[in-house]
């Protein structure tokens, strides 16, 4: 059977960015296209656009990073948006054996972060207010991602003095810090690291170059500094 092509109008409705998104894409290869018999029009085969969406890191970073225009599927452009599809998720763990006990964990992690970049940046947007927020469950993953002010500047207005990213995240993680805005589910990413110190879930959380690596049977929590900087946060929940 011949494989199914997409336009490119197919594709970019797709994947909910625009035409020129694509091109430059094709162009720089980081999502080729088809050109049958020399032409110019370009065709996706729809395997190809699943493979590219389903990498979630990867999408998320080049949004946060290159300010590409953001794939409709995963986009939240509020608090409210955001906890719809979180219910949605929801009941997608309540359906998989064997996480009768963890996917509310697995929820409770992901809204707190997603609810903290809503509260964080409130009002302060640089620029693209919402969240990045895509899970693969055949994959275990969810990414969450802001294009938000970072962990840094939000700690800085409470703290002043914090010389750094990597002390401004690990002060989040680990610090009650009154004056800042009420964190809707609980107590924040204290929380997030103290319940995935206690599960199966990993975390990889990044804010500015701090990087906090919570994986594998190792749990102890250290922010360590990474080999890049990122604007605003980005998250990686495993389990």
């Amino acid at each position: 059977m011949e494989e199914k092509l997409l336009t490119i109008s197919q594709a970019a409705e797709y994947l909910g960015v625009s035409l020129n998104t694509l091109r430059r894409w094709d162009e720089s290869r980081k999502l080729v296209a088809i050109k049958k018999d020399g032409g110019t029009h370009r065709y996706y085969r729809e395997k190809d656009l699943e493979i590219f969406s389903s990498d979630l890191m990867k999408f998320a970073s080049g949004w946060m990073q290159d300010g590409v225009e953001f794939p409709g599927t995963f986009y939240c452009a509020t608090s409210s948006i955001f906890n719809a599809r979180l219910t949605k998720m929801e009941y997608v763990l309540m359906q998989k054996p064997g996480f009768e006990k963890l996917y509310s964990l697995i929820v409770l992690i992901a809204g707190e972060i997603g609810d903290n970049s809503f509260a964080h940046n409130l009002g302060k947007w640089p620029d693209t207010a919402g969240i990045f927020f895509g899970y693969d469950m055949e994959k275990r993953i969810i990414v969450l991602a802001d294009r938000g002010l970072g962990i840094l500047v939000t700690l800085r207005r409470a703290l002043p003095d914090l010389p750094s990213h990597v002390k401004a995240v690990e002060v989040a993680f680990t610090e009650f810090i009154s004056g800042r805005a009420p964190e809707k589910r609980g107590n924040g990413l204290k929380l997030v690291r103290e319940v995935v110190t206690d599960q199966l879930i990993d975390l990889f959380y990044t804010s500015g170059d701090a990087e906090v690596r919570m994986q594998g049977t190792d749990k102890t929590f250290r922010v360590t500094r990474g080999q890049r900087i990122v604007r605003g946060c980005l998250a990686k929940i495993e389990f």
